[in-house]
């Protein structure tokens, strides 16, 4: 019975000191995360009072709403209703006078289908003489098998159209000269005198359209290219714009029945604002704009018109990424009123005194205060940089205090609301 009872005393000593230690675990586990929740906690109330210096840039923009305006011709023929043929791709450059499409002849169907069926008779005909092996029959075969597989390679509607014509030429040539040389010539050249007739024909009754302005060519035609034009600057108002009931970023649609000519070297954005600085700005203030694409253009104010109910309308002009705005009328863009690059420091780092600017700069423990010349200051950054031996002259310091005059640099570290009575 002792024994028994012996082992029961022992058992529940070691329950005991299970559940002791269990216990002190735990306490140990709930100290570890109320320590880290606290951390945790300090770090959100306030993360750190130590801020390092790095290379930045700061802005001061806007995002509006713009109408693009271009000085852009639309060309239109008689034969609209037959179908057209790009010879100049959109977004291509044309000179002036240089035929940038065409619309299709009334029978051009037809036509074709005849050359086409004649093209293959001649084939046929020169296939079957066996006479024909001269050099200058190789050299044609090579060229238009050169040609075929350009033709191939390319989706360029106008290196098509191209290609298809150097091939035609040139099958004209090789049974040409096969009608001298084979015995079959009779035959041969009535096929192509008769090919002859129907291409004449073809070209006769299509109607070419020529660029009446040297430009980039295009398709995007939205009928607004006579009302939205460079010629009416001030008549444009807000409410004009607006009852235009345009989309935002949508594109516009390629027409089939006409194309325009678009002036390649600049174009206009309008758009209204009512921000201090449009309130503020003049006539040849350079800005930048940020598109769709990220790219930032540089942009000059043309034209300030100000509205009756306190906003500006501003006609932005640009002189890049022209091909880029041909497919909007309406955007959604950045206006960038100025942009500052350097070493960029939080403003409640920087502290006045007696009319200057200055930072703690902590090393290894150290507490330095630093003269600065905020050269930009942003909403809650500035960009900084230290003052030259010039200029700290015409502030009254003395050659001693120049010489040990203190210079902010990259990767400084600096403390956040430094106290300057601290500090030596």
């Amino acid at each position: 019975m002792k024994e028994i009872n012996n082992k029961k005393d022992k058992n529940k000593k070691k329950v005991v000191t299970s559940q002791k230690k269990r216990i002190v675990i735990l306490v140990i586990l709930l100290a570890i995360l109320i320590y880290i929740l606290y951390t945790i906690y300090l770090l959100i109330k306030q993360p750190t009072n130590i801020f390092t210096i790095e290379e930045g840039k700061l802005y001061l923009e806007e995002t509006n709403i713009g109408y693009v305006i271009r000085d852009e011709k639309v060309v239109k023929g008689q034969n609209y209703k037959n179908g057209m043929e790009q010879i100049k791709s959109e977004g291509e450059r044309a000179a002036k006078e240089e035929s940038i499409f065409r619309y299709y002849s009334t029978n051009e169907e037809s036509l074709k289908q005849k050359i086409e069926e004649l093209d293959k008779k001649i084939q046929e005909v020169m296939k079957s003489d066996t006479s024909l092996f001269s050099s200058d029959m190789k050299l044609f075969e090579n060229q238009i098998d050169e040609k075929v597989q350009e033709l191939n390679k390319t989706k360029d509607v106008a290196k098509l159209s191209e290609y298809k014509k150097e091939i035609n030429n040139l099958v004209t040539k090789k049974a040409k000269a096969a009608g001298v040389l084979s015995p079959k010539g009779s035959y041969l050249n009535q096929l192509i005198d008769e090919r002859k007739t129907y291409e004449s024909k073809l070209n006769t009754g299509a109607e070419y359209v020529k660029a009446p302005i040297s430009g980039i060519v295009s398709y995007k035609v939205d009928g607004l290219e006579e009302t939205l034009t460079t010629q009416n600057f001030e008549t444009l108002n807000k409410e004009y714009l607006e009852n235009l009931d345009l989309k935002t970023g949508k594109i516009v649609a390629t027409n089939e029945e006409c194309g325009k000519v678009i002036d390649g070297f600049s174009c206009y954005i309008a758009t209204i604002s009512s921000s201090d600085e449009a309130k503020q700005t003049q006539v040849g203030k350079r800005v930048k704009v940020r598109l769709s694409n990220n790219v930032e253009i540089s942009a000059e104010i043309t034209n300030i018109v100000k509205e009756d109910t306190g906003e500006i309308l501003l006609i932005l002009k640009l002189d890049k990424q022209i091909e880029e705005l041909i497919n909007y009328r309406k955007i959604s863009f950045d206006l960038i009123w100025w942009d500052d690059s350097g070493l960029k420091v939080p403003n409640q780092a920087i502290v006045e005194s007696e009319g200057l600017n200055y930072v703690v700069r902590n090393r290894a423990g150290y507490l330095s205060k630093i003269l600065i010349k905020v050269t930009r200051k942003g909403e809650k950054y500035s960009i900084v940089e230290p003052y030259e031996t010039d200029e700290l002259k015409e502030l009254g310091f003395t050659n001693k205090e120049i010489l040990e005059y203190k210079k902010i640099s990259l990767y400084d570290e600096i403390l956040l609301n430094p106290n300057l009575d601290k500090i030596q």
